[in-house]
């Protein structure tokens, strides 16, 4: 049956974008080209509701199997709707905003809104993680506050990548295909279904958005698929150790690291945080000369690379795990500090380097 829906979803977005380009020029949910934009014509954007739609068929094929096999999660017995009511609401603002450009604040409002309905209508929430060394570390009063922290700011951060043709929905998918992998290690069927039927749908529009690209996501999708990561992220390693909660972590390496860095790069300049620029990781590869397409597959690859160390990082004992997160963040530094992401005049590290190196 789950493999039933996988190809309906995929199937159904391949069918739906286009019904959706057609959609978007009708109600003027199109991007104009910009100074901050890559394109150089007007495109559709509202490319999100297809793999949106799509996913809901997938999700409608297996309604009654998924909450049958909900209740070992620990959540309440509301999650399944709860997750596509918030999902429905961050497509609606999603939706409204490729058509008419709200406010961040408005666009906040609906994530917070979403974000509450899983949190409090379906039971989703950090209350406790397992520290080496010191036992059960109990979160609570601070466990809604740092639920919807994570599920806003993953949100954003999927949204934050949404720069190049392909780039956002190829990450995501990468995201959801490590997310399913980890949690048919696990024995999470939940997770696995509703992981790989997002993934069918997002891999499926792809055939429309990767470059050269006849139709964006939008904020449509960049929200929903930032949304539902999130929330399955926390469904697949909720409750655990403080090891294990660093695998979603790593898991979305690309958007989180390019979000931290574009507020360290905004700070240093003295700009507020959420002040667009054009000094993300896809700008950076762009204007070192790589092309459109060997910038998205180059991002592409580095979300694998993550994706694997992920699946390593849970496998590997407490010092290995140490180890490898150790290195992952010095590698990470190192290609920041070379790429320029935090700034061209940011290389603490390669700095310290050099001075020992004379």
């Amino acid at each position: 049956m789950i493999y039933v829906s996988l190809i309906a979803a995929f199937v159904a977005s391949i069918l739906l974008t286009p019904l959706v380009k057609r959609l978007a020029f009708r109600i003027g949910a199109v991007d104009a080209p910009n100074y901050r934009k890559v394109h150089a014509r007007i495109m559709p954007r509202l490319g999100g509701l297809a793999i949106f739609l799509a996913f809901l068929i997938g999700i409608g094929i297996l309604y009654p199997f998924l909450q049958s096999i909900q209740q070992p999660l620990n959540t309440g017995k509301y999650l399944l709707p709860a997750v596509i009511i918030g999902a429905c609401i961050i497509v609606a603002t999603g939706v409204v905003d490729d058509m008419r450009e709200i406010s961040a604040k408005a666009k906040m409002l609906g994530q917070l809104l979403a974000a509450l309905i899983v949190i409090f209508v379906g039971g989703i929430q950090i209350d406790f993680i397992n520290l080496p060394f010191v036992g059960e570390l109990n979160f609570g009063f601070l466990s809604i506050p740092l639920t919807l922290l994570w599920i806003v700011g993953i949100t954003n951060a999927i949204n934050l990548i949404d720069g190049l043709d392909g780039l956002a929905a190829g990450v995501s998918s990468i995201a959801l295909i490590t997310l399913a992998g980890m949690a048919f290690i696990m024995g999470n069927v939940f997770v696995l279904a509703i992981a790989g039927i997002l993934a069918a749908a997002t891999i499926g529009f792809l055939f429309y958005n990767f470059h050269p690209a006849k139709i964006f996501m939008g904020d449509t999708g960049a929200l929903f698929l930032g949304f539902m990561i999130s929330v399955l992220a926390l469904l697949g390693f909720k409750n655990i150790t403080v090891i294990a909660l660093i695998i979603p972590v790593i898991m979305l390496g690309v958007p989180i690291s390019d979000t931290f860095f574009a507020i360290v790069r905004r700070v240093r300049m003295k700009k507020k945080w959420s002040d667009p620029d054009k000094s993300h990781l896809h700008h950076r590869l762009l204007d070192m000369g790589f092309t459109h397409r060997q910038t998205v597959l180059i991002i592409y690859g580095i979300a694998m690379m993550f994706g694997l160390a992920a699946i390593i990082f849970s496998m590997a004992k407490f010092w290995g795990a140490m180890l490898l997160i150790t290195v992952i963040l010095v590698a990470v530094e190192i290609f920041v500090e070379i790429i320029g992401l935090a700034g061209k005049n940011y290389k603490p590290l390669l700095n310290f380097v050099r001075i020992f190196s004379k």
